[in-house]
């Protein structure tokens, strides 16, 4: 069924009000033309009546502004009245690519300044809507999970601070590891797997790709992402491997322990095309590490899935084990800021997630069971099967 005529079963939280910061605005437009589209078209008696109002517009995007005083200090301002509303805050905080003057100069935004932009959009609200839901794509400070000695707890704390001021539920992709959401045992909390975007995008990309243990083997770069790669072998019905980070302890570089060797444990790759799933490419070499490995083993193709692609070491090595063979394919989502140069490559594919959020976004307006959207093995079975056929009619 299309979601144009799914059956409304339930009143709207409230009228729909989508508030993508300027650092999700090119996603936030994508968002918000499927929603229009969807609720134009759907038919309903309901519709009319008042507890429907506003429930069909040209846009759901309510206007905002930030702005900047000389001394780098920001103000965050809402254009228009969002009383009563369900509002849904979209921000990129990993969004490097946005600047703004401090004493005459230009400052590339952090982490902690989206952050902060993202507050002052709440705080703009002032307690007069309905219900505010933030879209974090990527979670604030989520690589710290976890106390080692004396460190800060800043994912916890972001999030407390987020629920202190009003926020009910926070929407995430792929947290580094989920169990951050015990910080807000009472709040709205769901981490989002980009599972079937990855495998659709996959099947169209390589339309020749045999999925069977024969041909294709699922691997994890480290024991950490080993949960999320047995969930795409045991999807897809293939075999597992796993590499594990043998890592220097005596020394610390940049603030981590150098990897000293990869070392893999599982069956042979010869021959096969392995995809490596991971949760993101930071500086990349640990999945370069990881391709050049399992070319060395002499894998067909090495395709690697992260669900954010960042690339804080710019492409150049990128490119290098692109021409030597060495990695076939990098498939990232547009669920964080994509450089142009990026998108040029011919061995990047972008995965668009915008119609998976309007879905989410749909549903939870009409407070009803997102559990479908997350369990997405019938959608990769019927995939899978529309990819296999295909392949057998060519013969």
């Amino acid at each position: 069924m299309a979601n144009e005529d799914k059956v409304i079963e339930t009143i709207p939280v409230g009228p729909l009000g989508l508030v993508p910061l300027k650092s999700c605005e090119e996603l936030g437009k994508k968002v918000d033309a499927y929603l229009v589209r969807w609720r134009t078209a759907r038919q309903s008696e309901h519709k009319s009546t008042i507890a429907f109002a506003e429930y069909q517009k040209d846009s759901y995007i309510i206007k905002t502004k930030l702005s900047r005083f000389g001394t780098g200090e920001g103000k965050g301002t809402i254009l228009e009245s969002v009383r009563g509303d369900d509002l849904y805050l979209m921000v990129d905080v990993c969004n490097h690519s946005l600047t703004y003057s401090l004493c005459g100069m230009q400052n590339h935004m952090s982490p902690d300044d989206h952050f902060q932009d993202l507050k002052r959009i709440i705080s703009a609200a002032a307690g007069k809507a309905r219900r505010i839901n933030v879209i974090m794509p990527f979670l604030y400070e989520s690589r710290v999970e976890t106390r080692k000695g004396r460190q800060s707890l800043d994912c916890a704390m972001a999030l407390h601070e987020l629920c202190d001021m009003g926020v009910d539920n926070i929407i995430t992709f792929d947290a580094h590891d989920p169990r951050v959401m015990n910080a807000i045992p009472l709040n709205g909390f769901e981490t989002v797997q980009p599972t079937y975007q990855f495998i659709k995008a996959l099947l169209e990309t390589e339309p020749d790709l045999v999925v069977d243990s024969d041909h294709m083997m699922i691997i994890s770069p480290d024991a950490h992402g080993m949960k999320r790669a047995i969930y795409y072998a045991n999807l897809l019905g293939i075999e597992l491997g796993m590499f594990y980070k043998r890592r220097d302890y005596t020394r610390s570089v940049n603030g981590r322990n150098p990897i000293v060797a990869h070392e893999f444990l599982g069956t042979d790759v010869a021959g096969k095309t392995c995809i490596v799933i991971d949760d993101m490419i930071s500086s990349g070499e640990s999945c370069q590490d990881v391709a050049r490995e399992l070319k060395r083993m002499k894998a067909a193709r090495v395709i690697i899935c992260a669900t954010f692609g960042f690339f804080t070491n710019g492409l150049g090595r990128f490119d290098r084990y692109y021409e030597n063979g060495l990695i076939d394919r990098i498939l990232t989502t547009n669920l964080v800021y994509q450089t142009p140069e990026l998108l040029s490559r011919p061995y990047y594919t972008s995965v668009d997630m915008s119609k998976y959020i309007a879905l989410i976004i749909d549903n939870l307006n009409h407070d009803t069971s997102i559990s479908d959207l997350l369990n997405p093995s019938d959608r990769v079975q019927r995939a899978l099967k529309r990819h296999m056929d295909a392949i057998a009619a060519r013969g």
